[in-house]
């Protein structure tokens, strides 16, 4: 089983990247759980979102303490809380950050693998917003693997319909421009 803590905050599209994540794992035939974590917080308050995904039935549905990937759709969180927390001894962190890796890794006593990408500015150039979760997706794919570019593009279709082609673009950007260290 394959497990990740998404941490983001509200409006980015942390609970949108699980479930897009989730619905392609099943479409891929495994099996998957996407749920948030928030309380009654506003727009721009802290929030974090699970997926599991496994080859076999997922009997738990407790919190995930200790994930083999972290994403972290804002960088400023990194300063409000330890990331890396629980994460599994062969595990990565996922950044959307303008940081070099030397820079986080020095900074924010960062020593897992890691991936990063400036996701806030291809958001802004191909959605126009400020929302990184697709282009994070993109980051999750090239860092991961854990489900097919094609499972992903599907899931964007059903999820955004007219809204998809700038969602697969920025997706695919994200791709092409994160670095794995």
């Amino acid at each position: 089983m394959r497990e990740i803590r998404i941490h983001g905050r509200g409006g980015q599209g942390a609970v949108t990247l699980s479930g897009l994540v989730a619905i392609a794992g099943i479409d891929e035939g495994k099996y998957a759980q996407a749920f948030p974590s928030f309380g009654p917080e506003r727009r721009g308050a802290p929030v974090m979102a699970f997926v599991r995904m496994s080859d076999s039935p997922i009997e738990t549905r407790e919190r995930i303490y200790h994930p083999d990937i972290v994403m972290v759709l804002d960088s400023s969180l990194l300063a409000l809380l330890d990331v890396s927390r629980g994460l599994r001894k062969d595990g990565i962190v996922i950044l959307n950050t303008r940081k070099g890796i030397s820079q986080l890794r020095e900074t924010f006593g960062l020593d897992s693998r890691l991936a990063i990408v400036d996701a806030n500015t291809i958001a802004r150039e191909v959605l126009g917003l400020p929302i990184t979760n697709t282009t994070m997706l993109g980051a999750l794919l090239k860092a991961t693997g854990i489900v097919g570019i094609e499972a992903i593009e599907d899931a964007l279709d059903r999820r955004f319909g007219r809204l998809s082609e700038k969602n697969k673009a920025a997706m695919h950007r994200g791709i092409e421009e994160t670095v794995v260290a």
